[in-house]
């Protein structure tokens, strides 16, 4: 995916600046994407299977709840950098206009946090960082102890 963001500022503009200049509602919005996108990349290899099964595992990875306690785990387990640390508290305190429909407000911050870090580390092209913190949220966020 690190090729992905070359080749996306190669043809579509501007490199752009350091993400940390980004609002964290636009670091939440492209780590919402790359969040799914990793998640769906991860089921998908998991197995061939009817799209509705695909996307009802997936989402159990997805839904802001399981963002928010995987968010939960990152947080407190001392896994998180004190920069990544900063950019996450950045984005749970954001104040979105949206509320997520099936989630408490609580959930629904924390789950901005976490994509907040994600779209962060995304656009400071540290994939390898994505993916990790990725697998440990699916590993430790998922409900009912299922894991991809």
């Amino acid at each position: 995916m690190a090729d992905l963001l070359a080749s996306i500022k190669e043809k579509f503009g501007p490199e752009g600046g350091d993400p940390g200049q980004y609002s964290p509602l636009s670091l939440a919005f492209i780590g919402d994407s790359i969040y799914g996108a990793v998640v769906k990349t991860a089921v998908v290899l998991d197995g061939n299977c009817p799209a509705n099964r695909l996307d009802k595992k997936a989402v159990k990875y997805i839904k802001a709840v399981s963002q928010a306690a995987a968010a939960d785990y990152l947080t407190e387990s001392g896994l998180l950098t004190e920069e990544e640390l900063a950019v996450y508290r950045r984005g749970r305190n954001a104040n979105p206009r949206t509320t997520a429909k099936n989630a408490p407000t609580g959930d629904y911050r924390k789950a901005t946090g976490l994509e907040a870090l994600i779209g962060y580390l995304y656009l400071k092209g540290d994939m390898e960082r994505v993916i990790e913190l990725i697998h440990i949220c699916c590993r430790e966020g998922a409900q009912n102890g299922e894991e991809i």
